[in-house]
């Protein structure tokens, strides 16, 4: 089974690359919801969510199969509670997930990136420094 992390910050520079080098695409996002229906925390391949809604304008990710990155995403917000429409000062990680199975809890380096030959199942999450997870990216395929 195969498991790719990838771990960047959203200030990451983007990268000038050849289009056929690329692994994946992710253009947009969605932010997180903490619940989902019945009450249920709404994990994802086991990543629980931030504890209050939020929402994000923009996301633009190219990951290469040599391991270079790049993110650009704007408009990360909390959408509600006392604190809607801050950023509540986080400091967010994107990570690739490429497999069903569960990541580790906390991303490692970007120099320990292994690159799968190939990623069936993408998942981009948004997250901070504790692992909860804010926004998820769009697959363009």
């Amino acid at each position: 089974m195969k498991l790719a992390v990838i771990a960047a910050a959203l200030s990451l520079a983007a990268f000038s690359a050849n289009a056929d080098d690329r692994l994946i695409r992710f253009d947009g996002a969605i932010g997180s919801q903490p619940l989902r229906a019945g009450g249920l925390v709404n994990d994802v391949r086991g990543v629980a969510p931030g504890g209050r809604p939020w929402v994000i304008s923009s996301l633009r990710v190219d990951i290469r199969t040599d391991g270079r990155i790049s993110v650009d995403g704007r408009g990360l917000l909390i959408g509600g509670g006392d604190t809607v429409a801050s950023n509540a000062n986080q400091s967010v990680k994107a990570t690739l997930i490429c497999t069903t199975a569960t990541p580790p809890a906390v991303p490692p380096l970007i120099d320990e990136i292994k690159l799968p030959a190939e990623c069936p199942s993408p998942v981009l999450l948004i997250r901070n420094a504790g692992g909860a997870w804010f926004a998820a990216g769009i697959p363009k395929l």
